[in-house]
């Protein structure tokens, strides 16, 4: 598995990251062997959230790769906090009960990444740079981050908070493309210029943090997957045709459709099927050409200015 460095860290992350948020939809026999393939393919980064099965999830993979110490030092792990029960809530106190949950539920003394999941409206800085020192001070975790963020929010945490941000967790597919196609159609009259996220791209890239796009076969909001979708007649015919010459799935093309971007993202999987699972984890080997990276986000029904 190819590797980048995290953001501005040393910590060389393989450039796909396991996704948990379905796991406790496995039975223990199932969840074993799908952890086990993840890390005979060199994908030893774990996503996870306080919120996903209400915790159970991160239960669930303690159990599945029979944590200890030995195997914790190989795994990298990384979970978000911040959405409880209707709101979202920044404050120093869930922050820090949040990552003592996740810990327990997760059996490790650390976290490698702790995220703050969706923008908490009410948010101070001073609190969540007091929680972030208590977390690095007392080893709880070593590296910081975000989710679903825009420039600005970013900015402002960094007004109180001195650990460097070294990820942002975003939605991007070829079809959920919005960050790409505003900087493509700049200062165009048409919607694929109008800016939604600030620019976070950009921002992004600009201060070495890392993209970790989330639902990366998704359109839509969770409305369903592109692959082999009736809705997307053109795009499925790129892919596949691309897929042939690469003799690899459609699925492994989708995902390095994101990979081939300089931005050096790390796309978070989703699906719990093994096979599906290896064929994401071969897209770390997939180098489209610049022909067919545009050909592929036209036959989305993006367009060129």
């Amino acid at each position: 598995m190819r590797t980048i460095k995290l953001g501005s860290t040393t910590l060389e992350v393989p450039v796909i990251a396991v996704g948990c948020m379905r796991i406790n939809s496995l039975d223990k026999k199932e969840a074993e062997r799908f952890v086990q393939t993840a890390l005979d393919q060199g994908a030893n980064f774990f996503d996870h959230a306080d919120i996903y099965g209400g915790g159970n999830c991160e239960e669930i993979f303690a159990e599945a790769i029979q944590m200890n110490d030995d195997i914790r030092e190989k795994l990298i792990l990384q979970s978000k906090c911040g959405i409880s029960k209707g709101m979202f809530d920044f404050s120093k106190e869930h922050i820090l009960e949040s990552v003592d949950g996740i810990l327990k539920r997760l059996k490790t003394d650390y976290l490698d990444i702790l995220l703050l999941h969706r923008p908490d409206a009410l948010v101070e800085p001073e609190e969540v740079a007091e929680a972030f020192d208590i977390l690095e001070n007392s080893g709880k975790v070593r590296h910081f981050g975000v989710s679903n963020h825009n420039p600005m929010q970013i900015q402002l945490l960094k007004k109180s908070v001195k650990q460097p941000i070294v990820a942002n967790q975003l939605q991007l597919s070829i079809t959920n493309a919005t960050m790409i196609s505003s900087g493509i159609n700049v200062n165009m009259e048409n919607d694929s210029a109008v800016n939604r996220d600030g620019s976070v791209l950009d921002y992004c890239r600009l201060n070495n943090i890392t993209i970790q796009p989330w639902s990366p076969f998704q359109y839509g909001f969770f409305q369903g997957v592109f692959l082999g979708n009736d809705k997307f007649p053109e795009l499925n015919r790129k892919i596949d045709e691309i897929a042939a010459k690469y003799e690899v799935s459609n699925t492994t093309v989708a995902l390095a459709w994101i990979l081939r971007h300089p931005a050096r993202m790390q796309p978070v999987t989703g699906t719990m099927n093994i096979e599906r699972l290896k064929d994401c984890c071969k897209a770390s080997d997939v180098h489209l050409t610049r022909q067919e990276w545009y050909e592929i986000y036209r036959a989305a029904g993006n367009v060129l200015p």
